[in-house]
């Protein structure tokens, strides 16, 4: 007879789950056994933080929840800090953890901590599967919480004894995904009244622009209107940066030009925006904005961001209905020379004397990459340059965190994503970041992944000392040593160079990124 533990996967099953990350355990034994006989492969990672990491990044490319597992104690712990991006970055995550048995939990014991409160400010739902019986409903609830708009993440404990009770069950049907109401039509009038009246109306495109698979409707106003865009550093790709109304990111620019435009512009149409990802007291210091609030939720009450109007429906159809409530005139594309100025800007290649830096790598990056191909970004003082001037052509194909924004991503993510899309995929990271979860690289080579990893090294925490030094004039602490990265990537069996000069970083970039081959490319930055 099928046990807790047969029914728990069978429902993973029904759910569509295609991987389960995580690091193998004593409390989860008859988990693991259950996934060896279904259809999702168990893929073994070398630190339950990469493990939620793969679960993120793959929530966030496919709109599905990503599964991760990890035993009791320090398993379920280690967790913490990749389900914590997830509900920052709203992602749709599932964690599993394991748990001793029942009889030792009302006392102290090897291992054990109340790890369902542990995890409950971080997550949209968790519980302990307490009963075989309500392995179904606990499955269900899980997924379809941390898959509905906004998603995020979502936890269960799942007891030893619980696991191999005997429970002859199936799992809850899945139905259609609960639909938003359309947009109220007073509410979009009232939108449309206020872009019209303004001078310099702005779109600011957030995550849930993204994230919502919104781009179609928003290019579609845009390509009418002209009404220039600019995104948060997880709404790039929302228009194509080739677009002449793309202002890129808040921040772009060598002088922080769109961050200029943001300021001369009266009213920001705030299209899937979370403050989580920027905070509003930057582009809106004097309060003297109007705001047109479009987002699947009420938007958070906070000084610097206190909408005129607020639609909250699907983020699509809202967009789609203001469309249709603006006149041709209602628009215009009030900033074309400064589109033209950043990218030129930002694609221009270096000359042959220029320093290596992140900046002047990046349009090489980007020229030997593909509109449809899927740069991940650690965090860093490289991922502020990304965020700036990495141009992005298509959505959710540069996948930054900045919720958490969480050190140790790029690796892991860059699993995921080879995993979950049909495209070459880059992981751009820092020292700093490659060594907390460097350890990856074994995963991703057992797994026969083929992807490019860029390590940009300063041998420094390098965006710490860039705030030090503003504030200080000096700084402390951030100093690093490191090992021979080409040495170690090849102790793995990868491929790894060394490009020194701009025309062998070119032919590198050139060269790994569309093969099929996992490759490291150090960067020794000047």
């Amino acid at each position: 007879m099928p046990n807790a533990s047969d029914l728990l996967v069978t429902c993973l099953e029904a759910e569509g789950v295609e991987y389960v990350f995580g690091v193998p355990g004593e409390e989860i034994e008859e988990l693991l056994f259950s996934l060896r006989d279904s259809t999702i492969e168990f893929v073994p990672t070398r630190h339950e933080q990469g493990a939620a990491f793969m679960a993120d990044v793959w929530g966030r490319l496919t709109g599905e929840a990503g599964v991760c597992c990890a035993t009791l104690g320090p398993g379920a712990t280690n967790l913490i800090t990749g389900v914590a991006d997830a509900h920052l970055d709203k992602s749709p995550v599932v964690a599993i953890t394991g748990q001793g048995d029942r009889d030792r939990l009302h006392k102290e014991s090897h291992q054990a901590l109340d790890i369902v409160d542990v995890f409950e400010p971080i997550v949209e739902w968790n519980a302990q599967i307490a009963e075989p019986e309500i392995v179904p409903e606990s499955i269900r609830k899980a997924f379809k919480l941390a898959e509905y708009e906004k998603p995020g993440a979502t936890h269960l404990e799942f007891p030893e004894d619980v696991a191999v009770e005997p429970i002859d069950a199936g799992p809850i049907p899945i139905r259609d995904p609960v639909r938003r109401p359309d947009p109220d039509d007073a509410s979009v009038d009232r939108a449309a009244r206020l872009i019209e009246s303004a001078e310099y109306p702005i779109i600011l495109a957030g995550n849930g622009a993204v994230r919502t698979r919104a781009a179609d409707t928003i290019r579609s106003l845009v390509d009418r209107l002209g009404i220039p865009v600019v995104a948060t550093y997880m709404g790039k790709g929302a228009i194509s940066d080739r677009e002449p109304a793309s202002l890129m990111t808040l921040d772009s620019g060598p002088n922080d030009e769109a961050a200029r435009a943001i300021d001369r512009a009266d009213c920001v149409v705030a299209v899937g925006y979370d403050i989580a990802e920027h905070d509003p007291a930057g582009w809106n210091p004097d309060l003297k904005k109007t705001i047109v609030h479009v987002d699947h939720e009420p938007a958070e009450v906070y000084r610097h961001y206190n909408p005129d109007v607020e639609i909250v429906a699907d983020v699509g159809a809202a967009v789609a209905a203001i469309d249709d409530e603006l006149s041709a005139e209602a628009c215009s594309l009030w900033c074309p020379e400064l589109h033209d100025s950043l990218l030129e800007t930002v694609t221009a290649p270096p000359d042959a004397d220029d320093p290596v830096t992140v900046e002047n790598a990046l349009p090489l990056l980007r020229e030997a990459m593909a509109d449809q191909d899927v740069l991940l970004s650690d965090v860093g003082s490289h991922k502020m340059a990304i965020a700036r001037s990495f141009p992005v052509y298509e959505p959710n194909t540069c996948v930054i965190s900045n919720g958490l924004a969480s050190m140790g991503i790029a690796v892991p993510g860059a699993i995921a994503a080879d995993l979950a899309v049909d495209a070459n995929v880059v992981a751009a990271t820092g020292d700093g970041g490659f060594l907390m979860n460097a350890a990856e690289l074994e995963t991703a080579s057992r797994l026969d992944c083929g992807f490019t990893v860029i390590v940009f090294n300063d041998e420094d925490y390098g965006l710490i000392s860039e705030k030090q030094l503003q504030h200080r004039d000096e700084y402390f602490g951030t100093r690093l040593t490191n090992p021979d990265f080409v040495t170690f990537a090849e102790s793995f069996g990868i491929e790894a160079r060394r490009p020194e000069t701009w025309t062998e970083i070119d032919r590198a970039f050139s060269a790994a990124i569309p093969s099929d081959d996992l490759t490291l490319i150090e960067l020794p930055l000047d």
